[in-house]
C-alpha cells in the first residue's frame, strides 16, 4: 500500500515539474524579468500575461492594484502555473501580501534594489526612479527605512515613462525630455547609484547611461528575481528537467505588435492577443 502511495506521489510531482512558470505585469515591462528567468532556466515553460490595457498600475489606488493582481493571478492559475512571478514593482509592493495569504502557489515579488545600492554607494546618495504606486507603498517605506541612515535616498516618480514604452516610443523626443527632466536633478545631487524601481525601465538603460555617464551605477532587480525563482523551485522540488514540449507563451490584452517588437530576437515564442 505504501509503495503505491509513493508511486502516486512521484507521478504527481513529476507532472507538477512540467507545469509552467507564470509571470504577470501591468504591461510589457516584465519581459525584462522574463528574459532573466529564461536565460537562467532555459528548460522551464513560461506563461507571461501582459495587462497592457490597464497600464500603468503606478497611478492607480491600492484597492484597484490588488483587484487587477487577483485577476492576473487567477488567469495564470487557470493555465496550471506552478509558481507566479509578480513582475511589477507596483503590484508587488501593493498586492503581494494579499496574494500570498489567499493562494497556495508560491509567489516571487519585485522590490526596488535599494539595499544593494546602499551598500555600493560611495557618495551616500542613491537615486530611485519608480512609479508613484511603488514609492507611496508601505512595503517600499519599510524597505527604505532599514538601510543605513547615512545614505540619502532621492526619489523620482517616472510619470509618463511606462506609457511611452507601452506605445513603442522608447526612442522618441518625449522620452529624451522626460528622462533628462527626471535624472538631471539627481545627478546634480551627486548620486552614484540609480535604482530602477519599475520593470519597464531596464529598456531605458542605454538612454539613461547617455545622460548619467559612467559615474552612476544603474541597478535593477532582474537577475536577483531569476535567482530567487530558481531557488524556490529547487526548494519545492519543482525544477523542470525535460526539454520536450518546452513552450513560452505570451498573452496581451492590447496590440501584440509591441510585444513582438520588444521580443523580436526570440523566434520560438508564441504571442496571442486575448480579451482579458
Amino acid at each position: 500500500m505504501l509503495s503505491r502511495i509513493f508511486i502516486f506521489v512521484a507521478i504527481i510531482m513529476k507532472a507538477k515539474k512540467q507545469q509552467p512558470i507564470g509571470i504577470f505585469d501591468s504591461g510589457i515591462g516584465g519581459t525584462s524579468i522574463w528574459k532573466e528567468i529564461h536565460s537562467l532556466l532555459p528548460l522551464e515553460q513560461t506563461i507571461y500575461l501582459s495587462d497592457s490595457k490597464n497600464a500603468p498600475y503606478g497611478q492607480k489606488s491600492k484597492e484597484t492594484i490588488i483587484d487587477l493582481s487577483i485577476k492576473n493571478t487567477e488567469f495564470l492559475l487557470r493555465q496550471n502555473c506552478k509558481i507566479i512571478v509578480v513582475a511589477c514593482n507596483t503590484a508587488t509592493t501593493n498586492a503581494i501580501s494579499y496574494l500570498r495569504k489567499n493562494y497556495e502557489v508560491p509567489f516571487i515579488g519585485i522590490e526596488p534594489a535599494i539595499k544593494p545600492a546602499s551598500i555600493l554607494t560611495k557618495s551616500n546618495k542613491i537615486g530611485i526612479l519608480a512609479t508613484k504606486g511603488t514609492l507611496n507603498s508601505s512595503l517600499f517605506e519599510q524597505t527604505s527605512s532599514k538601510i543605513n541612515q547615512d545614505v540619502k535616498i532621492i526619489e523620482q516618480i517616472g510619470e509618463g515613462l511606462v506609457e511611452l514604452i507601452e506605445n513603442g516610443k522608447i526612442d522618441s523626443n518625449e522620452m529624451d525630455i522626460l528622462l533628462n527632466q527626471y535624472l538631471q536633478p539627481m545627478i546634480n545631487q551627486n548620486i552614484d547609484c540609480l535604482v530602477l524601481g519599475c520593470t519597464h525601465y531596464p529598456y531605458l538603460i542605454p538612454k539613461i547611461q547617455q545622460i548619467t555617464g559612467n559615474s552612476v551605477k544603474i541597478i535593477d532587480s532582474g537577475e536577483a528575481v531569476a535567482k530567487q525563482t530558481k531557488n524556490i523551485l529547487d526548494k519545492e522540488n519543482l525544477l523542470r528537467i525535460s526539454e520536450s514540449d518546452q513552450r513560452n507563451i505570451f498573452y496581451i490584452n492590447k496590440d501584440k505588435m509591441i510585444l513582438k517588437n520588444i521580443l523580436k530576437e526570440y523566434t520560438d515564442i508564441i504571442i496571442d492577443e486575448i480579451d482579458f
